[in-house]
């Protein structure tokens, strides 16, 4: 599915089979026009999705965009007008606040996570902690606002967390396993082992054969010693509760990437607001 396919579905669970406050009060011929307006400062994101939004529902919906994605808005900033059929621009209208809010949230609170990594060469990360069937939107945002994608779903990477781990009998037989399975079905997936302790990560660099770790849950003192144990064999990942007090110093134990689940799973939607003028 792309962008336009979760679109449509969204469309047809708000819409049903019509709007009926709009169709009832609202003529058929009616041409209208309103302005995305902003109530509190932030990182906007979706715009683009919103400008699809409007034509998938009515694709002779005039729509100027005034502010990208990415930018910073404060109260009061225009981001797109809409002009044509009043009962389409209607129809649009939650749908496109909805997406906006989530994502500008978003957005911000990532852009503010990697302004803390400011000099440090230290990545950040979303996870697959997101919304069911946003997902596309919700990695879009995190994008817009500064960081990068770890994989997309359980299609696109191998990665092996704790409970693979326990299921399998061990570091040791989960890391063979996924790459008997690779060279099995000819899959070209990077694998990456999540390790608990200092005492796994040993375990898993005598094995080798995959592609990153991530140290979950590490202490920082940890991390500056399991750093140190990998001495740039293979990417490095911290993970676990990680917040806006801790990011930096996680980051100055010299990880390569920092994941945090809360880019997507702990957001304040950002204020939008759709109005007729």
């Amino acid at each position: 599915m792309d962008i336009r396919d979760y679109i449509r579905l969204a469309i047809s669970e708000d819409v049903g089979d019509g709007d009926h406050t709009s169709l009832s009060t609202i003529p058929r011929d009616a041409e209208r026009r309103a302005r995305l307006l902003v109530k509190e400062e932030g990182i906007v994101a979706g715009v683009e999705v919103a400008k699809i939004i409007f034509e998938e529902v009515d694709p002779l919906l005039n729509v100027e965009l005034l502010i990208q994605d990415g930018q910073a808005i404060k109260k009061g900033d225009i981001i797109l007008t809409v002009s044509g059929d009043a009962q389409s621009i209607l129809k649009a209208e939650r749908l496109v606040l909805n997406t906006m809010q989530r994502m500008s949230g978003i957005a911000t609170y990532t852009r503010s996570m990697v302004n803390l990594l400011d000099g440090l060469p230290t990545k950040l990360l979303d996870t697959r902690k997101t919304t069911p069937n946003f997902r596309i939107f919700e990695k879009l945002a995190v994008k817009i606002g500064g960081a990068i994608n770890h994989r997309y779903a359980l299609y696109d990477m191998i990665l092996i967390k704790d409970n693979h781990v326990d299921y399998a009998g061990g570091i040791e037989a989960a890391i063979t396993q996924a790459n008997a399975y690779l060279r099995r079905t000819g899959r070209d997936l990077q694998i990456e082992i999540e390790v608990r302790n200092l005492t796994e990560l040993d375990e898993a660099l005598r094995i080798g054969q995959f592609e990153r770790v991530m140290l979950d849950n590490f202490s920082l003192e940890n991390l500056r010693k399991a750093v140190e144990k990998v001495a740039g064999k293979y990417p490095t990942e911290a993970s676990g509760g990680i917040r806006e007090d801790t990011i930096r110093a996680v980051a100055e134990t010299g990880v390569d990437y920092i994941s945090c689940g809360a880019l997507t799973h702990q957001i304040k939607s950002l204020d939008l607001s759709l109005k007729a003028y």
